[in-house]
């Protein structure tokens, strides 16, 4: 049953990955000829014309749509204009650094995000509780690149116990995961306690007390793995939210991922890599979700039967 629906939906994902490739083919080439802005005032003809070809933009738009595809089916996505090599190439190269930030913000958000929103249920409307949720709160209306920059000011300029950009060490990791995590942390913090709270009235709940159960046996056995569900299904929607958020991350902290590649070949109008950009992050987040359906599959029967 599980295989199955696994490839029901792997069955549908070749449309969305045309539905984003033609999205983004379109505000290519709605947004300016990219030759005009990647060559500068002192281009000759030559290099002009050369470049049109390169990109097929001396064909009609619906050929080059076409001829869009047809390399896309083979995986290619041309040259890159500013780097020397296949977009494709280009792109993955940066995918480590992403996958390394996107993760280790995803585990801090689920980790920190859960165990707060348990402790505000088992101590509700205490301290405590009003406390977390009162920083849940606040954090949901915190843009992240105010966080960055604060985070940077202190951590980095103020007290120098971190840097303020770079890649390859643990310590450069740090501001632009917690950074990253903030996006989603506060909403676990509160679905988690209101999953728990909602449970907690069950009657399933209520039999286990009367057994002689102790409240964290409770918690533990019967709650949680009820309580879990929700935050499986905001973790699924939310996976865009966070891709979105390391283009952002990345860019502050200097990150060399795709999300930063993406804006840099924006501005410089290199549409290959753009394109190729753009394929990867959906495929990602499309693939990501299909994950946590499968995952929400294998821990509740209920969904498996429907």
């Amino acid at each position: 049953m599980i295989l199955r629906y696994i490839l029901r939906r792997l069955a549908f994902l070749p449309l969305t990955l045309l539905l984003v490739a033609l999205a983004t083919f379109v505000v290519l080439r709605l947004t300016g000829n990219p030759v005009d802005i990647f060559l500068d005032i002192n281009r000759t003809p030559e290099q002009v014309e050369a470049l049109t070809q390169r990109l097929h933009l001396d064909l009609p738009i619906p050929a080059q749509f076409l001829i869009f595809l047809r390399d896309l089916l083979h995986g290619d996505f041309g040259e890159s204009l500013q780097f020397s090599g296949s977009a494709a190439t280009v792109v993955w190269d940066r995918a480590g650094a992403t996958f390394q930030l996107a993760g280790t913000a995803l585990g801090l958000a689920v980790l920190l995000g859960v165990t707060g929103g348990i402790v505000c249920a088992v101590w509700r409307d205490r301290l405590v509780d009003t406390i977390i949720s009162s920083i849940a709160v606040a954090g949901q209306s915190m843009p992240s690149f105010w966080l960055g920059m604060l985070l940077i000011e202190f951590f980095a300029l103020q007290m120098r116990w971190l840097p303020t950009s770079g890649y390859g060490e643990p310590r450069h990791l740090v501001l632009p995961a917690i950074t990253l995590a903030t996006i989603l942390l506060p909403n676990f913090v509160l679905i988690t306690r209101t999953s728990i709270l909602e449970l907690m009235g069950e009657q399933f709940v209520v039999t286990g007390r009367s057994k002689g159960l102790s409240r964290g046996r409770v918690l533990i056995t019967h709650i949680l793995p009820n309580a879990i569900n929700p935050v499986l299904s905001f973790l699924g929607i939310q996976i865009g939210t966070l891709m979105a958020g390391s283009i952002l991350t990345e860019t502050i902290y200097a990150w060399p991922g795709v999300g930063r590649l993406l804006i840099g070949s924006i501005f410089k109008r290199d549409v290959p890599v753009v394109e190729a950009a753009v394929f990867f992050i959906a495929t990602t987040i499309a693939l990501s979700n299909l994950a946590v359906d499968v995952l929400q599959m294998l821990i509740d029967p209920r969904i498996r039967r429907s």
